[in-house]
């Protein structure tokens, strides 16, 4: 794929045992794009092999989806920071789709809308909890969006500014929640859904998607922020 966005993106790819998949999604991230592999612990050489293809690693060692993006938020250095699944059911390729309306100002946080490509690709117990969270997340936002898939853009400082504090799969929630409270100009774009290389440590099991939906939960009963204490103004296009 041609680059035509300038070298000021970084991707964060939270990753626990994804040996398989890796190379694929290395492979496939943009030209001049920075890949960032956060290791969460993982003991199948996930590490090595990311490092071997160039990616940037970074460990860490507490457990949970939400502290594996920050660890890779707060390593970042570019000005756009996008975040996208390491387990090959999200083409990176595709980031520049999703960062493109952030590095144009025409938004401040971009989500990919996940389509499934198979009837595989996406359980229908996570369908479901997915839709359930999305009307929640309506209710208490209005923000009208389909889904809260993990493939997404935004701009560091202004991510760095919200204080996300969830270290588990609350976080991407957390962020929409915090970006809405900053009033921030939040859209979706749809990207395919692919089944993921490997059994998914959340969505795989009823189990893990019922945690994962009690975590986010927790985030929807947070009181609403003051806009002013999530640093809105780092944000020149936000309304």
């Amino acid at each position: 794929m041609i680059n035509t966005f300038p070298p000021s993106v970084d991707v964060v790819l939270p990753c626990l045992d994804e040996a398989e998949a890796l190379p694929w999604v290395l492979e496939r991230i943009p030209p001049g794009w920075r890949a960032i592999v956060v290791d969460n612990g993982s003991t199948d050489g996930s590490p090595d092999i990311a490092r071997a293809l160039g990616a940037h690693v970074v460990h860490e060692p507490r457990r949970g989806f939400g502290a594996a993006c920050h660890a890779g938020l707060t390593a970042a250095t570019a000005d756009v920071v996008c975040f996208c699944d390491c387990d090959a059911s999200l083409d990176p390729g595709l980031l520049p789709a999703v960062a493109g309306p952030v590095l144009d100002g025409a938004a401040d946080l971009v989500l990919g809308r996940r389509r499934p490509t198979t009837g595989g690709a996406w359980p229908l117990h996570a369908r479901l909890a997915n839709l359930e969270l999305a009307r929640l997340v309506r209710r208490r936002t209005g923000l009208r969006l389909h889904d809260l898939g993990p493939m997404r853009a935004a701009r560091r400082e202004a991510l760095l500014a919200l204080r996300l504090t969830d270290r588990r799969s609350g976080y991407p929630l957390q962020m929409v929640v915090r970006a809405a409270d900053a009033d921030w100009r939040v859209t979706e774009t749809d990207v395919p859904y692919l089944p993921r290389a490997g059994r998914s440590k959340v969505t795989g099991t009823w189990r893990g998607t019922w945690q994962a939906v009690r975590d986010m939960r927790a985030v929807l009963a947070e009181p609403p922020a003051d806009a002013s204490a999530l640093g809105a103004s780092v944000l020149g296009g936000v309304r």
